[in-house]
């Protein structure tokens, strides 16, 4: 009874010393145990997540810069590359130009040479067709002079100046009607 009786004097209100030092000793420990051992490996966690997520911020940023970096890069050759076609492309219709010219006028030069070739051969051709036909004339004529006389113009001598006079006759007419004619 007695220890009821000690019960019985103490107040609930007010804790017992005992109880209050055995939880102060308790609550030390538990503190010392968490500022030497549990803080530090939370600030260690800590610091390692904010230097991983910073980190990783950086590098993104620094990726990002060298993407950038790299597009631009990218955009400049990609001007030069078509500023290079455009030239090459421009020199190419400048050759075409020059080709074509020079294709044209060897065309035309082959033209002409084979004209006035054509031109000689039929002049060449003419002068023979007109010998051959004063020839022929000319003897016609001695025999028509022959029968019309009634004399026989057998002798060279005769032939020949009554030939010759009679196409320069020919001649002197045809170079009047030419001349008439280019008029």
């Amino acid at each position: 009874m007695l220890n009821f009786a000690a019960e019985a004097e103490h107040n609930p209100i007010i804790p017992i010393w005992q109880e209050i030092l055995v939880g102060g000793i308790a609550f030390a420990i538990l503190v010392f145990v968490l500022v030497k051992l549990v803080f530090p490996r939370m600030e260690e966690t800590f610091r390692a997540r904010v230097d991983a997520i910073e980190g990783g911020i950086k590098r993104a940023e620094e990726a990002q810069a060298e993407a950038n970096k790299l597009l631009q890069q990218y955009k400049e050759q990609l001007a030069e590359a078509r500023t290079e076609a455009a030239r090459i492309r421009d020199e190419a219709r400048a050759d075409a130009t020059g080709i074509r010219e020079d294709i044209l006028a060897k065309a035309r030069e082959e033209s002409d040479r084979i004209i006035a070739a054509g031109r000689e051969a039929l002049q060449t051709e003419r002068q023979t067709i007109v010998r051959q036909l004063r020839a022929e004339i000319g003897s016609l004529a001695v025999d028509l002079a022959g029968r019309i006389v009634g004399e026989s113009l057998e002798e060279e001598a005769r032939r020949r100046g009554t030939v010759e006079r009679f196409l320069a006759e020919i001649g002197e007419g045809n170079g009047d009607s030419a001349a008439a004619g280019r008029r």
